[in-house]
């Protein structure tokens, strides 16, 4: 099959094919680029589906990307969302909490191709011992949540989540649910201000490097995507439709190359050094998803209703060097107030990811702690 770079000098996007031999826990690597040349490719790994109830930490092995804190619970839920789909999450809970009053709780979203064991969890954990409860989930048909087939991207089932998620934690006897806020990294940024302009709910809303993925997938990163070549990507996809229907293999876009060349951007290199090292790499973050999710992604307008989150606050935060700075900017402009735009010197998109120095903590703390009160 035939394929364009999606987001232009972003990343070179692949297909990976892998048909029959996509099982659970699977690390079929085989790519083909446009011109038929074998690439490496991303392991993709299809994720367990966690049934049990709640699971006590203490009992499991500690598998995240980021230290354990000592000061925080950790314990392992699911729940269902509005769907059907069963969400695996980690709740993260001060371990001085006084359960008998209620607190003041925050959902976190991880990256696009993410999972809750990597900067969602930091965050959560980080937040946490600040005296938030927190919960830290997979997104709906990826990590160790639930749906079927896996690595599909639903902007309408992630949007859902962020939800499900509020479901969850209001009914916990130790929080208050007319205190809950939201934290959404890179493309969980935007799945969750479309959460919070039908969910009122989440009182306060919080995104990190945030990326508007319909406009990725629509315009590409910097807006360099052709009308051609949005066109080329919908055939693409539509004839695709009719391969998997068919029975034929499926095949998916991988957001973060596994080989690191000469010529590689300097954004593919950012990437690779998060998803593709012991820095931030998780066996079950192959950053892939399938090539079908293409089409409802690019329908996908996050931003529509950003004005009607108002008069509950939007705090966006971006990197002074990150390649995705714009989508929060764009955003500031289109929400009503109270609203603020926080720029982190020096940092680029992915620092804001797992970097102590250049996360900003203290002003999440302080702008939750002020709306949440």
């Amino acid at each position: 099959m035939m394929w364009t770079d999606l987001v232009g000098w972003f990343l070179q996007l692949s297909f990976a094919r892998n048909g029959e031999s996509f099982k659970e826990a699977s690390m079929k690597s085989i790519l083909t680029s446009a011109r038929g040349r074998k690439m490496a490719g991303a392991g993709l790994v299809a994720a367990a589906m966690m049934t049990g109830a709640v699971a006590s930490a203490d009992t499991l092995a500690w598998d995240k990307t980021f230290p354990r804190n000592d000061n925080v619970i950790h314990e392992k839920v699911t729940f269902y969302n509005r769907l059907g789909i069963n969400l695996a999450a980690d709740l993260y809970v001060p371990r001085n909490l006084d359960r008998s009053r209620p607190a003041p709780a925050l959902v976190v979203g991880h990256p696009f191709g993410g999972v809750k064991e990597q900067s969602s969890g930091l965050y959560a954990q980080q937040m946490a011992d600040r005296g938030f409860v927190t919960l830290a989930f997979d997104a709906s048909y990826n990590g160790e949540s639930g749906g079927q087939p896996r690595n599909i991207a639903s902007p309408e089932a992630f949007v859902e989540d962020f939800s499900a998620a509020v479901d969850f934690l209001g009914t916990r006897t130790f929080v208050d649910r007319d205190r809950i806020g939201a934290i959404g990294i890179c493309g969980s940024g935007g799945f969750v201000i479309s959460a919070a302009g039908i969910d009122p709910r989440i009182k306060a809303v919080a995104t990190v490097s945030m990326y508007d993925m319909g406009r990725a997938r629509r315009q590409g990163l910097g807006d360099t995507m052709t009308a051609a070549g949005r066109a080329q990507v919908l055939e693409e996809t539509g004839r695709q439709r009719w391969v998997e229907f068919e029975g034929g293999q499926r095949e998916f876009v991988i957001g973060t190359p596994e080989v690191i060349t000469d010529d590689s951007p300097e954004v593919a290199r950012e990437f690779f050094d998060y998803y593709r090292t012991p820095r931030g790499q998780h066996p079950r973050s192959t950053t892939a998803m399938s090539q079908t999710s293409d089409g409802a992604l690019m329908n996908f307008f996050p931003f529509a209703r950003i004005e009607t989150i108002s008069p509950r606050p939007i705090l966006f935060i971006a990197g002074e060097k990150a390649n995705s700075r714009y989508f929060s900017e764009d955003a500031f402009q289109m929400a009503a107030e109270p609203k603020e735009l926080y720029i982190v010197p020096g940092a680029g998109h992915v620092d804001l990811y797992d970097r102590l120095n250049f996360i900003p903590f203290d002003k999440l703390n302080d702008f939750f702690g002020q709306h949440l009160k």
